[in-house]
C-alpha cells in the first residue's frame, strides 16, 4: 500500500508542476491576444490581465488529457531512470499493478474536474464574455433562456432594444408571439411592439402582423398606436450570434446542464450540441484513464533497453490522435451523423481497450 502512496504522490506533483508550466504559457499566449484586441490606454492594463485570468482557464481544461498524458510519461521515465519500477518488479510485484495509482489518481481527477472545475470554467468564461463585451464599441447583446419563453437584448449605437418571444424555430431565424420594447440611447422606452412573428433576415427583423405604439410622456399610446401586416426593424443580429447568445456548452455549469437543455427544448431550439457535450464531460474520466494506459504502455521499460525517445513519441502521438478522434466525434455527434452516446462514449471505451492490449503486450508479451 505504501508503495502506491508513493506513486500517486509523484504522479499528483508531475501533474500539478506541468499544470502550472502550461497556464502561464497559455496565460502569456492569451495576454498578447487580448493586448491586440483592446486598447490598452482605453480599458487599462488591469482590465486586460484580468481578462487573460479568466479566459486562461477555459484553454487549460481543453487540454487536460494531454496533459494527464504528459504527466504520465514524465512519471514512468523517472521511475525508469531511478529504477524504481525494477525494484518493485524484483519485490514480487507485477509492473502492471504499478498502474493502480496514477489510475486512480487520473480517475479521481477526472470525477474533479467534472463535479468541480467544469462550473468554475463556466463562470469565468461567462465573466470573460461580459467583460469584453462591455468594453466593445458596437454595443451589447444578451439573451435569456426560461420556460416562459426567451429575452433577447440587442445593442447599437443608436441604443438598445428587448426582445420577448415565446418560442423558436431550431435555427433561431423565426420567433413567435414577439414584443420588442426599443430605448434611445440615453433614456427611458421609446416604442414597443408586438408581431404575431418575426423572422431575422440580413440586417433586419421582418415582423407580420405587427402593432406598434410610441411610448412618449403625454400622448395617448393607443389612439397613436399603427398596424402593420409587414414591418421592417433594424438589427445588427444574425441567427449564429443569437445561437451564440446562448453561449458554448462549456459556458454552462453541468449541474445546470440538464435543466437548460430542457428549456432549450421548450424554446423550440435544439439542444443536441448540450446533449453530447454533457455526454462527452460525463466521458472525461474514462478517457484520462485511457491517457495514462496509453502513455504507460510505451514508457514502463527500463531505460537501459534504449529507444526512450521513440516510446515517448509514440505515446505522444497516440495520445493526440485519441484526442482528436475524441473531438471529430463530438463534431459528429452535434451534426447528428452519428448517435450521442457513440459520440461522447466510443472513444473513451475505444482508448481504454486499446491501450490495455499495448499494455498486455508490452509487458506480458
Amino acid at each position: 500500500m505504501t508503495i502506491h502512496f508513493y506513486f500517486a504522490r509523484k504522479f499528483c506533483w508531475i501533474f500539478l508542476g506541468i499544470l502550472a508550466v502550461f497556464f502561464v504559457l497559455m496565460a502569456l499566449v492569451d495576454l498578447m491576444e487580448q493586448l491586440r484586441r483592446f486598447d490598452v490606454e482605453e480599458v487599462g492594463f488591469s482590465s486586460v490581465v484580468l481578462l487573460t485570468i479568466l479566459k486562461t482557464p477555459e484553454g487549460l481544461y481543453q487540454l487536460l488529457p494531454l496533459i494527464v498524458i504528459l504527466s504520465t510519461i514524465a512519471l514512468f521515465i523517472t521511475l525508469a531512470r531511478t529504477s524504481e519500477l525494477v525494484v518493485v518488479r524484483a519485490a514480487g510485484r507485477s509492473a502492471i499493478l504499478a498502474l493502480l495509482s496514477p489510475v486512480t489518481v487520473a480517475l479521481f481527477l477526472g470525477i474533479f474536474a467534472v463535479t468541480t472545475l467544469n462550473p468554475i470554467v463556466a463562470a469565468t468564461t461567462v465573466r470573460y464574455d461580459e467583460m469584453s463585451e462591455s468594453m466593445r464599441a458596437e454595443g451589447r447583446s444578451a439573451l435569456s433562456l426560461s420556460s416562459e419563453g426567451l429575452w433577447l437584448r440587442q445593442g447599437s449605437a443608436r441604443g438598445q432594444a428587448v426582445i420577448y418571444a415565446a418560442q423558436t424555430n431550431a435555427d433561431a431565424t423565426v420567433f413567435l408571439d414577439v414584443t420588442i420594447v426599443s430605448y434611445p440611447r440615453d433614456g427611458g422606452p421609446k416604442t414597443r411592439i408586438e408581431a404575431e412573428s418575426a423572422r431575422l433576415v440580413e440586417g433586419a427583423w421582418e415582423l407580420t402582423n405587427a402593432k406598434s405604439w410610441p411610448l412618449v410622456n403625454g400622448l395617448n399610446s393607443e389612439a397613436a398606436a399603427q398596424s402593420h401586416n409587414l414591418l421592417r426593424l433594424e438589427s445588427s443580429l444574425t441567427p449564429e450570434r443569437i445561437r451564440d447568445r446562448f453561449g458554448t456548452p462549456a459556458a454552462i455549469p453541468i449541474w445546470q446542464l440538464p435543466e437548460f437543455i430542457e428549456e432549450l427544448k421548450v424554446a423550440g431550439f435544439s439542444a443536441r450540441r448540450h446533449i453530447v457535450w454533457l455526454n462527452m464531460e460525463l466521458a472525461q474520466p474514462l478517457f484520462l484513464v485511457a491517457m495514462v494506459l496509453i502513455a504507460s504502455a510505451f514508457t514502463m521499460r527500463h531505460t537501459r533497453f534504449g529507444n526512450t525517445g521513440i516510446a515517448v513519441l509514440a505515446s505522444v502521438l497516440i495520445g493526440f490522435a485519441l484526442y482528436f478522434v475524441r473531438n471529430f466525434a463530438q463534431i459528429l455527434g452535434e451534426s447528428g451523423q452519428i448517435s450521442v452516446l457513440l459520440a461522447a462514449w466510443a472513444p473513451p471505451v475505444a482508448s481504454v481497450m486499446l491501450a490495455l492490449g499495448l499494455l498486455l503486450h508490452m509487458e506480458d508479451g
